[in-house]
């Protein structure tokens, strides 16, 4: 009698260890889907920071700082990815749009970019078209060493559209906030060109080539005055 009882255990136990042997295997195997259709999805790290957003234009985040969502009203009609870096805080994207009105005027572009840490982006590709005029270059900025004032950025983004928001964003410029742009390469409408900056954003020498084929490098003054222009014929 005992032999058949510890018989039975033993098959208890084995059909016992099977399941549970196969329960484990299916939480960790990983699901195939041949579609998914969703309107957002957020990667997170196992303690729950926020790693990278993809997203509709509908669900998709303002500025996220150390976890913490703040306004960007420049997003309201973008579709794209974030990246955030490993404290939650945002540290590049891209982005895209486009559309055709009902006047058939076409509006969009797309938009790569990688941030300074706690700032802004320090390199970017980008192609828009808006009003008729087209441009897609590189571009490379130069950003303070202090973090973006987040606060102030979000006060002025929360404001209504109009004079004074351009004004406060103005302010936010010229204290030197976000740093300021240093290099630009690429095509703007039919020209391309490659446009160097000093440290406080003012452009300084451009080199340029026009759809018809004249080249030239001009020099600029801190005014943006050209000074000097060369030309093929006049190096010669």
């Amino acid at each position: 009698m005992s032999s058949l009882i510890n018989r039975a255990l033993l098959i208890y136990s084995a059909v016992a260890s099977t399941v549970l042997l196969c329960g484990a295997a299916s939480v960790v195997s990983s699901d195939h889907f041949k579609t998914l259709d969703v309107e957002r999805i957020n990667v997170r790290e196992p303690d729950g920071t926020l790693r990278l957003v993809i997203s509709n234009r509908n669900s998709f985040p303002g500025l996220i700082v150390r976890g913490k969502e703040q306004p960007h009203s420049s997003r309201s009609d973008v579709a794209g990815m974030l990246f955030f870096n490993d404290e939650g805080t945002e540290n590049g994207g891209m982005t895209f749009a486009g559309l055709r009105d009902e006047d058939g005027k076409v509006s969009g572009g797309g938009h790569l970019s990688f941030d300074q840490y706690e700032q802004d982006q320090v390199i970017n590709l980008e192609q828009t078209e808006e009003g008729g005029q087209r441009r897609a270059g590189l571009g490379i900025s130069d950003r303070p060493t202090q973090a973006l004032d987040f606060a102030g950025f979000a006060r002025v983004e929360g404001m209504p559209d109009g004079s004074a928001k351009e004004a406060a964003r103005k302010k936010l410029l010229a204290e030197g906030s976000f740093g300021a742009p240093r290099l630009y390469v690429g095509k703007a409408d039919d020209d391309s060109l490659l446009a160097m900056r000093d440290a406080q954003g003012r452009k300084r020498l451009v080199l340029k080539v026009t759809a018809a084929g004249d080249a030239s490098i001009q020099f600029l003054d801190a005014e943006g005055k050209v000074v000097r222009t060369v030309t093929p014929s006049a190096a010669k």
